[in-house]
């Protein structure tokens, strides 16, 4: 059925066309209704299967290439190569599956109930039900601390206000009112006629119809953006990874034809051919690659959770480190999501708050009675009351009130609620003295219109013209803070009045007393947290529901963009998509804006290759969370649709915890990539030592047990160590990562064959040395051992790209130490023991022959620290400006 905006229709009209009554709905009607329509809940998301966890793991084409590999060497035979790779492919998967498996379990116990009762007039009678009970057409009855279940029309309404900022992102209490609005087409937050599911009562009472439920509200159209945002995608990392692993098997693949033609050639027997092709397949994969990611992100993982935030994947924390852009919601993200008071204005001057008392004065004094008087709201275990009366209260303690004692002498008589006609709210108190005394807060403006008096140190004085141009001058200047100013009076009456109690008849000929200056503040340490982001190239834009003005000076404050004007809604309507993404880069404040426009914006800074991120707690920011590379949700505020919508969960709702996550994947992602060079550079080198062999008639230098030493043990626990390095401590002083920058850029491919070259060199001069005057097993056995302890030793090198080993600081990675120690201990071992020796099918070796080769293992070090000390910059691919990687 078509109709109206709810908004735009009278209350009776709505309950009309929804068929219901003020008395409610029957229990028959209703039970109808809730069978025909389904519960009032939102499609929960279906629950994580441990199985797909477990599968997730196995998504990588270099683990594939690992399992094919490991089946492979077992329909040959060579069950003990076969046995070790699978084991590595297992492993990997069992570490990523725990991980994140404990980090689903985690986020369930944050979850929270929403709204779980409601109270419904169903027959003529009140009564609670469960808010999955309602349907359209039941009559709502609303009070302060209620959650609102429903999208509901107001049908009455006494001084109510709620707060929206889950969907709206404003931190102010919204003015409700049930009559009925002029035009059809109204924005969300200026909807005083109605209240939507998710939001919450701040202060008053209501009756109210409900017009939609669970997929039908506004947090229920929410929810189908986050759909639209898409599903999940690869990571930069993984989508690296996935290039990195094709690379690897046309490289394999070009080799194995290679070998294997040539050898035909020559006429060498098949058999021979497969196992020498099967060797060199081993050789060109880097077995330990995949676990030393994992272990590496799960590193990551655990020292992020130490600093409170909760990473739901793991390569999530290596998206954060090529973060370009940080998009964060203002309210209860940047700032605390409470308004305070910042600036008192009393008998002439003015009183900047902290959070300590002010200096008690007269002047002060008098403000805070009439801030303590016309207020309503309670300083209990939980601030219960509206936000702004909450920070009035606050701020008339600090200027010396008393709220105890206030009551106690100066109990109160009457109210005249606040109306968004009159901007003013009135409390009458009875005084000492038995005299009647009308304390009035409210727009400044409008109640400077009423005054006859003012109150100044000396005392109580006509209102001069001089007098409003001045108290008008402090309004604008407040104002031009982003300061919601208000405006404090007093008028003693006489009891009774001619005309009653009425709002006409008591706020007129009042004595005006002072200003109050609120704003919801900035988190203390967010200011520090995005000079480090400014500092770390990394663009911070704010993105809001709230005012334009408030936006832009906050933004000030905290240094976001260069002073600026906030880009609004209406401004991003008349913007194509094309239009936006040309002006995205420039713009660093948005206003005003709607969860739809926040994805908008998201997907427009993508387009210009940025790695967004986007953090936030409400309803309105989910759908851009899920469409941004990292969405980042708060624990503590956060709705439990923003949390799931989230890769990782700041479980302390801090903006600095999330640049102290950017600084960890910075440094996850040059570990793995100085490792990945390490591992890469290795099989580099046996792959042109076992096809310069073969191409030139020797025999295979290295059987495929030696090959797979090296790639497991040689190499992948020293790489395992290389992930765990201390973080560069100058990481977040670099430019952030291109989406479209490669892994294995120039440097990075130069340092890797020259290397490669190095590490076949040395090893095939011992292999031909060693063959001139012995066995091939002997002579296999000198290449091995070369090198393997070329490998060993390079490792140490690999750990800065600009800095040479002896300007390291040798004992920072420990591990890495004690790593290279045994092995070295195991390759001696294996020479003089019969057991290991049989094993690795290397004969006994002089301690004399294993010096020299030692020697002959040191010589790749040496020449690349050398080349890296002379020349640096040519060495190094490093960038600390631009768009350099890390």
């Amino acid at each position: 059925m078509t109709q109206s905006p709810w908004h735009h229709l009278t209350p009776e009209e709505a309950v009309s066309q929804l068929g219901s009554s003020p008395a409610g709905l029957s229990a028959a009607e209703a039970a109808q209704r809730l069978t025909a329509n389904g519960p009032n809940q939102l499609t929960e998301p279906p629950r994580i299967n441990p199985l797909w966890i477990l599968l997730g793991q196995f998504k990588s084409l270099i683990v594939w290439i690992l399992i094919g590999a490991g089946i492979l060497s077992g329909f040959l035979g060579n069950l003990t190569d076969s046995v070790a790779i699978l084991t590595i492919v297992v492993l990997n998967a069992a570490i990523g599956f725990y991980q994140e498996f404990q980090a689903e379990q985690s986020i369930a116990a944050l979850k929270k109930l929403t709204a779980p009762l409601a109270k419904v007039r169903r027959d003529g009678q009140v009564a609670s039900l469960p808010a999955v009970q309602l349907v359209v057409g039941d009559i709502l009855v609303l009070e302060a601390g209620d959650l609102v279940a429903a999208d509901a029309r107001l049908l009455e309404a006494a001084s109510l206000k709620c707060i929206e900022s889950p969907l709206t992102g404003e931190s102010e209490a919204v003015q409700k009112q049930p009559g009925k609005m002029e035009h059809d087409q109204v924005p969300l937050g200026d909807r005083e006629n109605m209240v939507f599911s998710g939001t919450s009562v701040a202060a008053g009472t209501a009756v109210a119809v409900v017009v939609a439920t669970a997929g039908n509200t506004e947090l229920g159209q929410i929810a189908g953006l986050i759909t639209e945002a898409g599903a999940e995608q690869d990571t930069p990392l993984q989508k690296k990874l996935d290039a990195v692993g094709r690379i690897l098997v046309w490289a394999a693949l070009g080799v194995v034809v290679l070998i294997f033609v040539l050898g035909l050639l020559r006429g060498s027997a098949f058999l021979e051919l497969f196992m020498t092709s099967v060797s060199l397949a081993v050789a060109a994969v880097p077995e330990g690659l995949p676990a030393v990611v994992t272990v590496a992100l799960s590193l990551g993982v655990s020292r992020m959770a130490r600093r409170r935030a909760l990473v739901r994947r793991l390569a999530a924390v290596e998206t954060l480190g090529s973060t370009s852009v940080i998009c964060t919601d203002k309210t209860g993200t940047l700032t605390v999501g409470a308004m305070t008071a910042r600036s008192l204005y009393v008998a002439g001057q003015s009183y900047p708050l902290s959070d300590d008392a002010l200096e008690p004065s007269e002047p002060l004094r008098e403000l805070s009675t009439v801030l303590l008087g016309c207020n309503n709201a309670r300083l209990t275990p939980n601030v219960v009351g509206d936000p702004t009366e909450v920070a009035l209260l606050r701020a008339g303690i600090k200027a010396g009130g008393d709220l105890d004692r206030l009551h106690r002498e100066l109990p109160k008589r009457h109210e005249i609620p606040f109306d968004s006609d009159r901007k003013r709210s009135t409390v009458i108190r009875q005084m000492p003295n038995q005299q009647l005394r009308a304390f009035i807060n409210g727009a400044p403006d409008s109640l400077l219109e009423r005054c006859s008096q003012l109150y100044t140190a000396t005392g109580i004085q006509p209102l001069s013209d001089a007098d409003r141009q001045q108290i008008l001058g402090q309004i604008t200047a407040m104002a031009e803070q982003a300061l919601r100013v208000l405006g404090s009076a007093y008028r003693d009456l006489e009891a009774p009045l001619p005309d009653g109690f009425t709002a006409e008849a008591v706020e007129q000929n009042l004595v005006f007393v002072g200003l109050t200056g609120m704003y919801d503040p900035p988190r203390p340490e967010a200011k520090a947290a995005i000079a480090t982001c400014h500092a770390a190239g990394i663009r911070v834009v704010m993105i809001t529901g709230d005012h334009p003005h408030t936006a832009a000076a906050i933004a000030k404050e905290l240094g976001i963009g260069a002073g600026e004007t906030a880009i609004t809604g209406l401004d991003l309507d008349q913007m194509t998509d094309e239009v936006l993404s040309q002006r995205a880069a420039e713009i660093a404040v948005y206003a005003r804006v709607t969860a739809a426009h926040k994805l908008r914006i998201v997907r427009a800074l993508k387009a210009n290759d940025a790695v967004v991120a986007m953090t936030g707690d409400g309803v309105n920011d989910a759908p851009a969370i899920k469409g941004a590379d990292i969405g980042i949700a708060m624990g503590i505020a956060g709705t439990e649709v923003t949390k799931q919508a989230a890769d990782m969960i700041i479980t302390d709702d801090n903006f600095s915890t999330i640049v102290a996550a950017v600084e960890e994947g910075r440094g996850i992602y040059h570990n793995i990539r100085k490792t990945l060079e390490f591992l890469l550079a290795g099989n580099t080198g046996e792959l042109l030592l076992m096809t310069v062999a073969v191409a030139l008639g020797f025999p295979a230098p290295l059987l495929p047990i030696h090959l797979l030493w090296i790639n497991l043990v040689t190499d992948g626990l020293p790489a395992l160590c290389l992930a765990a390095d201390p973080i560069d401590p100058d990481v977040m002083k670099r430019r952030p990562r291109l989406r479209s920058e490669k892994f294995t850029d120039g440097g990075f491919l130069r340092r890797m064959l020259l290397t490669g070259v190095l590490t076949a060199a040395v090893s095939f001069a011992a292999f031909l040395y060693t063959l001139s005057i012995s066995t091939v097993e002997v002579a296999r056995a000198a290449a091995f051992t070369v090198l393997v302890y070329a490998e060993l030793l390079r490792s140490f090198g690999v750990r800065s790209e600009t800095k040479p080993i002896w300007q390291l600081d040798f004992f920072s990675n420990r591990n890495l130490v004690v790593v290279v120690a045994l092995s070295f201990a195991l390759q001696l071992w294996s020479q003089h023991n019969s057991i290991l020796g049989g094993f690795l099918k290397t004969p006994p070796m002089p301690w004399l022959d294993g010096l020299v080769l030692f020697g002959l293992g040191t010589v790749p070090l040496l020449v690349l620290e050398t080349i890296k000390a002379l020349r640096p910059a040519q060495y190094s691919n490093l960038r600390t400006s631009g768009t350099g990687s890390e």
